[in-house]
């Protein structure tokens, strides 16, 4: 069927010249002119969410308690730059100062960072090297094969565990709490059971939960569990990591909380600024 376009090409504006697609693209960058944006408001001195990242005591002592074939396991998942984040996590310092101030050059739209003379933003391949994710490959994409199906994450934890009690302890609402996993660890360690593929995918669960999808009072979301859970069937996780960043940036820009990855923002300004 042929269509005809004459019904509606006058609301189509003429091409007016690069000149106009440039200021009409300078419009679009400029943060006075989205509402809500932290960039408008002097005022506030800390980001909301700020207070959530504080130390965790329970998260060193369960990393020096795991067998070696368990952190072989994390190794071969691609998971040897994360497991000595959370290692020297106690060690690391935030400076918020910092952050909020690139926190106040986010475009929600634009997903990058709006400077005086330029944009900047975070590269999927800059994350995968700094965090050591393993890497996707250009080409991959016609080798991939996605399924949405609803996820259990009941499944997920009874890989770990099968005791109801230990289930029920470990999730809330639509969250999963890290520190009964770490509790779990512990004992399992301690009882020098043989389960080290459970406790390698339980501390990956912990670690991950860290330092990749930090979220409020020590606990993940469902569909993050699902995501760290991929990590030992082969897949790769930067896109995720980076676009759950991406989406707290955002939140943290409009005056909402911000958790995302801190430590990968801050590793990323290390290498640029």
């Amino acid at each position: 069927m042929k269509r005809n376009y004459s019904a509606f090409a006058e609301d189509i504006p003429p091409y007016s010249g690069p000149k106009a697609a440039r200021e009409t693209y300078a419009d679009l960058k400029q943060l006075s002119a989205i509402p809500g944006h932290i960039y408008t408001r002097p005022e506030l001195q800390i980001l909301p969410g700020q207070r959530r990242f504080s130390k965790m005591p329970w998260l060193v002592p369960i990393l020096e308690l795991l067998p070696p074939t368990s952190i072989d396991h994390l190794k071969e998942w691609g998971l040897s730059t994360v497991f000595v984040l959370a290692r020297n996590y106690n060690k690391l310092v935030h400076v918020w100062e910092s952050i909020t101030a690139m926190v106040e050059l986010w475009h929600p739209q634009t997903n990058s960072f709006i400077f005086p003379e330029f944009e900047a933003t975070i590269l999927l391949e800059e994350l995968e090297i700094m965090l050591g994710l393993p890497r996707y490959q250009r080409g991959e994409e016609l080798a991939i094969s996605y399924t949405v199906e609803q996820i259990n994450s009941w499944s997920i934890l009874a890989y770990i565990t099968t005791k109801k009690n230990n289930l029920y302890s470990m999730t809330s609402g639509m969250h999963v709490h890290l520190l009964p996993i770490a509790q779990w660890i512990t004992s399992q360690c301690k009882r020098k059971t043989t389960n080290y593929t459970a406790i390698a995918k339980a501390a990956a669960i912990c670690i991950c939960g860290v330092i990749l999808f930090p979220e409020s009072d020590d606990a993940i979301s469902f569909s993050n569990l699902s995501i760290i859970d991929s990590i030992s069937e082969g897949m790769k996780i930067g896109q995720a990591v980076l676009g759950f960043l991406y989406a707290r940036l955002t939140s943290a820009a409009l005056g909402g909380p911000f958790y995302g990855s801190v430590i990968a923002l801050e590793l990323w300004m290390g290498m640029h600024f």
